[in-house]
């Protein structure tokens, strides 16, 4: 599975083995009430955004293959989706691959979002300006571009949804092939 320098089931497996687990009591300095009841053995958000993450990933496999059976059951961990998702799409034509590449790579920006890797947005070119100025809004969970040439006649910056970050990316590496061959 070639997905650039994002990797979704490496984000998986991290989310799983690192951040799965709550990272304990944050101690602020202030008298707090005694729990009454045990704090949940995982992270509940964690644990319920990979899950959806994995369905996602199965539906949309087999929406690309429009009805056709799948060759292989879907696997039993998680990380191993993507893998599976590539082979049972790997005969379909170049639109429903580059749509599994960008559900691949949308998901692998989420992953390092969740982990807190803001960064994952900057190395990709605001589609307005052109410009490497994209920063991650967590308020509004969008990439904004702080070039201010490229915001609009009120001031506020163009922003870019995950989605369309990653639709780009695997259009520019689908006609840099493309060139290179």
């Amino acid at each position: 599975m070639d997905s650039g320098d994002i990797n979704a089931a490496d984000g998986l497996r991290l989310l799983r083995t690192a951040y799965l687990a709550p990272s304990g009591t944050r101690h602020t300095g202030r008298r707090t009430a005694t729990a009454t009841e045990a704090q949940a053995p995982i992270r509940l958000e964690v644990y319920d955004y990979m899950a959806d993450a994995v369905r996602e990933a199965v539906e949309t496999t087999k929406e690309l293959r429009a009805g056709q059976e799948a060759t292989a059951p879907p696997p039993a961990e998680a990380e191993d989706v993507y893998r599976w998702m590539v082979e049972e799409t790997a005969h379909l034509d170049e639109e429903r691959q580059k749509a599994r590449d960008t559900l691949i790579y949308r998901q692998g920006l989420e992953h390092a979002i969740l982990m807190g890797d803001h960064k994952v947005v900057r190395p990709h070119p605001c589609r307005r300006c052109h410009t490497y100025g994209l920063h991650w809004d967590r308020d509004n969970e969008v990439a904004a571009c702080l070039n201010r040439r490229c915001a609009d006649s009120h001031g506020e910056p163009t922003t870019w949804t995950l989605k369309e970050i990653a639709r780009h990316y695997i259009n520019r590496r689908t006609r840099a092939a493309v060139r290179a061959t």
